[in-house]
């Protein structure tokens, strides 16, 4: 059976049965039908253990982390541990071009995958009218009189379709998109701690600068109780289940590649006061979703993973060693003494395929014990929380030792050390070049250097060429340009030719999605 019709075929529990496991009733509850809901309030002491899930460099069709993830918290709960997983909300934008969905897969999904995977609770829709509502005042504060007297806007609109066109108009002043999952509306969303501090990040989202110089920021335009009103509803983190009726908090989307890749800071707290064990993601591979989890979201939220588990596949080694295996173990090598760096709570996780065999397997399971790293198996794609038992038992030993956590650089070095130190000690390069446009933004941010970096390059190699799937040091980066997202509080820095709005594939997925007597096909 496909993704799809083994969700169909699950048998769901009343959202207020999900929510009691946890400890939450109808009063705490408000429901969107009878399989979702969103958490409204909770009254919890628990102080849970956080997992981070992450994985090697991806190949085109993915490690699974979300199947592992969501693998993982069901074979905890089997194992009778209080668990939640929390999980990002995934992007229509890749559901239609490359992905088709992002709810898990096999027998380790979350439901109603459908839902998840297309509007779910109009989080996504209420993010880009946030975004779209401040750009149309912008556009209407420059038409009537421009008081603030802004000069160049830096501000930009979004939709959550990948759409090539977007990126260059020229109207009655350039502009571009972005796609949802790479706004700056939806990088403070996942940032913030509640409404108030949602509102104060709203509120100093620079949307360009003046005469002299000097920014302008949203709160200027007196909007930011507008704009507050469209997210009252989507910051409230979702609560829906497994298709073993465990219960799942999914909330918030940035991509990983562009953003900071990581499920809403409120969701994750919330989990962590409802449940002993926390199971996450951070998208792509480690040197990009880890790296930003932890320098950004960790950072900024005092957050320290308990376990970190470094997902990887036979197929993915494969791919970044040019077909050879023994080839591609300098990736999990690589990625291994990344998050080192960061922990040594760490347990490498080889998500099995029909295709794998006994002797690729033990290639890697000798790998592993050589470097004295922690290493299981996990099949929940195939065998649901069965197959991730060992891995269970596994990050529950690992939590139990001592957090020895800490972050890759510190607040107070400069924009350009920071950037040099993760181009460096995470992607390995042996240079970093700046385009002269970068360098004239970076010297106009010496009084944010404080704020933590989010790169965005490409996902498929260390380097900023997704071509080079295979290198391991021995190549420059190119810094081309740089933005301040002075709302979320950190400054973006793209790499090589690395863009905010994604185009469509030659055959994208949307060829195979249909609704056929009622029921969606082509997800997956």
């Amino acid at each position: 059976m496909t993704d799809i019709d083994i969700a169909r075929n699950c048998k769901k529990k009343d959202i207020l049965k999900i929510g009691k496991q946890i400890g939450l009733d109808k009063d705490n509850l408000i429901l969107y039908g009878d399989d979702k809901a969103k958490i409204k309030s909770f009254d919890s002491n628990k102080s849970g253990k956080l997992i981070l899930v992450t994985a090697t460099s991806p190949c085109p069709q993915g490690e699974g982390k979300t199947t592992v993830s969501i693998g993982l918290h069901d074979a905890l709960c089997r194992l009778g541990k209080s668990s939640l997983a929390v999980l990002r909300e995934p992007s229509m934008g890749p559901v239609f071009g490359m992905k088709g969905g992002a709810a898990g897969g096999g027998y380790s999904q979350v439901v109603p995958m459908e839902d998840i995977n297309l509007h779910f609770t109009g989080d996504f829709a209420a993010i880009e009218a946030c975004n779209n509502l401040l750009c149309a005042a912008i556009d209407s504060h420059i038409y009537f009189g421009n008081e603030l007297d802004i000069q160049e806007v830096s501000f930009h609109r979004c939709l959550d379709v990948n759409d090539r066109f977007l990126r260059r108009i020229n109207g009655e002043r350039f502009e571009t998109f972005n796609i949802t999952a790479a706004s700056e509306i939806m990088a403070l969303f996942c940032l913030a701690k509640d409404m108030d501090d949602l509102k104060e990040k709203l509120g100093n989202i620079v949307i360009g600068t003046n005469s002299k110089g000097e920014f302008v920021y949203a709160k200027e335009l007196n909007i930011v109780g507008s704009m507050a009103v469209l997210l009252k509803d989507a910051i409230k983190p979702n609560l829906v289940q497994t298709l073993e009726n465990n219960p799942v908090i999914i909330h918030g989307g940035p991509f990983a590649n562009i953003a900071h890749g990581c499920n809403s800071v409120i969701a994750t707290k919330t989990g962590l006061s409802l449940a002993d064990y926390v199971v996450t993601e951070a998208g792509f591979g480690a040197d990009l979703g880890a790296e930003k989890f932890f320098d950004i979201k960790c950072r900024l939220n005092d957050l320290k993973p308990d376990c970190i588990v470094l997902v990887t596949t036979i197929r993915g080694l494969k791919y970044h060693g040019k077909d050879n295996l023994v080839d591609g173990l300098s990736n999990l090598d690589t990625h291994i003494n990344n998050i080192l760096q960061y922990s040594s709570n760490l347990v490498v996780d080889l998500n099995l395929f029909d295709t794998d065999t006994e002797e690729e397997i033990n290639i890697i399971k000798e790998f592993c014990s050589d470097k004295n790293i922690s290493f299981v198996t996990s099949s929940a794609y195939k065998d649901g929380s069965k197959g991730g038992i060992e891995l269970a038992n596994k990050v529950i030993d690992i939590c139990n030792n001592k957090n020895d956590f800490k972050l890759l650089y510190d607040d107070n070095i400069s924009i350009k050390d920071k950037i040099e130190i993760i181009c460096k000690k995470i992607y390995h390069a042996d240079n970093v070049n700046y385009s002269d446009i970068a360098i004239d933004k970076i010297s106009k941010l010496n009084d944010k250097s404080n704020y933590p970096i989010c790169i965005a390059k490409t996902q498929y190699s260390f380097s900023d060429n997704q071509k080079e799937v295979d290198v391991i040091g021995g190549f420059d980066v190119t810094v081309k340009d740089i933005r301040l997202y002075n709302g979320a509080g950190f400054i973006t820095v793209l790499l090589g030719n690395i863009m905010t709005m994604p185009g469509l594939p030659k055959v994208p997925n949307y060829e195979h999605i249909d609704i056929i007597d009622g029921n969606i096909i082509g997800l997956s």
